[in-house]
């Protein structure tokens, strides 16, 4: 269970670091959204399961090729059971055009670490890890 809570405090560190370094760029004043976009709540919700994913992939200690394999695989099943096609790059158009509109994504990231910490503390037996951000 240890090696599960440590693999969940790294991706909230990466998550951490790419919310403070959106928040510090420049963005155009108008952004045309894609044809098709994702909610922001299904957005959290992707992007929540695909860190639990790496993580996961993480604490299994397989090769670098193997994990990547792996995550690869595991990532298209997740967005098959989340009805969100690989092949039209919806997830992809939907982070792009959030990313470019800081205060969005800078809302989705917070929610996205929000939601891990609940559940590391949940994995602690309702006791914040070390080193959470009280946001």
């Amino acid at each position: 269970m240890k090696d599960t809570c440590s693999a969940i405090g790294r991706p909230l560190l990466v998550a951490s670091l790419l919310l403070a370094v959106l928040g510090g760029c420049s963005t155009p004043e108008k952004v045309t959204p894609p044809a098709q976009l994702l909610h922001r709540e299904k957005m959290v919700s992707l992007l929540v399961q695909l860190h639990l994913l790496e993580a996961q992939i993480e604490a299994s200690r397989l090769s670098t090729d193997s994990a990547r394999a792996l995550f690869q695989s595991k990532k298209k099943e997740l967005l098959w059971k989340n009805n969100v096609s690989e092949t039209d790059s919806l997830l992809q158009h939907s982070y792009r055009y959030y990313a470019l509109h800081d205060k969005d994504m800078n809302e989705i990231y917070k929610e996205v670490i929000d939601s891990l910490q609940a559940r590391q503390t949940q994995l602690n037996g309702g006791k914040p890890a070390e080193g959470a951000h009280p946001w």
